[in-house]
């Protein structure tokens, strides 16, 4: 495998909410002469990003004619998903020679899923190079190319330095995290945590506005005290406290309530089979899925759990009819 910083051909599978923005930065970015192979489920997603990009964007027709490409990016909703790009025997990335290719697949799934696909290509491929490598920041981040990468893989693998190269086009921060599948462990562990402080912050919100506090002013106390987190910050759940919070424009754009039910389960599996005492995480879980069937709640960022849980919305407009 090739250990320079040039990527000549690239593959990239999945263009949902987080992997379209990832590619587009990818097509900014990479050197005029580089060309990316494109495939999705959703036709209408390659045709999209085709159109942006004709001189830069090929079609891809499978993901197997993507895995044609020197590196192949993955970054699907689900393992069975990954499963299926990975390993279906007629149309899969491993249907194809693989041999002295760097595969990184950014999705979060379970931690078994993504060893079980990296001993196939281990045992097929031995020359190949199979990393997880999810990412956070949302779709927000995305977008403007700030998410971070955790790196499944030590900080004295020989890739590392290709792999920092190829992430830094699309994010900020590169973390390698000690080994394979360990990246998946660091990102369910953050997701974890990200949803359990989502439905706290939805909580002191409401109990501090429903006792006369504009958000705003609560959301600089949280900022000056020991509450501070990012999803208070910049992914407020109270609409119209953060302009660029998904909240803000009605959790249009964002991590859908259903991919966080779907993590917190992922985490909440991992905690039990690693011996995690672990209090918090049926009832996150539980809110998150009653979220998700809701149909005021589904299809939307995560941060809704505030709506879910009878936060008030239309606090600004309720200001401003009573003169504040």
């Amino acid at each position: 495998m090739s250990n320079s910083l040039e990527f000549k051909t690239l593959g990239f599978i999945g263009l949902g909410a987080m992997g379209k923005p990832m590619l587009v930065h990818l097509a900014n970015k990479l050197p005029p002469e580089s060309r990316i192979f494109v495939f999705d489920v959703v036709e209408q997603s390659v045709d999209e990003v085709y159109a942006q990009f004709p001189n830069r964007v090929v079609k891809g027709k499978s993901a197997r004619d993507v895995a044609e490409q020197d590196t192949i990016i993955t970054m699907v909703p689900e393992g069975s998903h990954v499963r299926s790009v990975y390993l279906d025997p007629e149309n899969g990335v491993c249907s194809t020679d693989i041999s002295n290719k760097l595969l990184i697949d950014c999705s979060t799934i379970d931690t078994a899923t993504s060893l079980a696909v990296k001993d196939h290509i281990k045992e097929n491929f031995p020359s190949a190079s199979f990393y997880d490598s999810p990412v956070s920041g949302g779709v927000v981040g995305a977008i403007k190319g700030t998410i971070a990468f955790f790196l499944g893989c030590a900080e004295t693998d020989p890739n590392l330095k290709r792999l920092t190269h190829l992430a830094s086009m699309m994010g900020k921060q590169i973390i390698p995290c000690g080994g394979p599948s360990l990246g998946l462990a660091a990102k369910l562990s953050n997701n974890y945590l990200s949803g359990v402080i989502a439905i706290a912050c939805s909580e002191a919100f409401d109990m501090g506005m429903r006792s006369g506090l504009d958000p705003r002013t609560l959301a600089k106390v949280y900022a000056a005290g020991t509450a501070q987190n990012t999803i208070a910050d910049k992914f407020c759940p109270v609409p119209h406290v953060y302009a660029e919070a998904p909240s803000t424009g009605g959790y249009k754009q964002g991590f859908k309530v259903q991919l966080m039910k779907k993590d917190i389960g992922l985490a909440v599996e991992m905690a039990k089979r690693v011996g995690s005492q672990n209090v918090l995480g049926e009832v996150g879980l539980a809110t998150y899925d009653a979220a998700s069937k809701d149909a005021r709640c589904r299809d939307l960022d995560s941060r809704v759990v505030y709506r879910y849980l009878g936060g008030n919305e239309e606090w600004m407009s309720e200001s401003t009819k009573n003169g504040e």
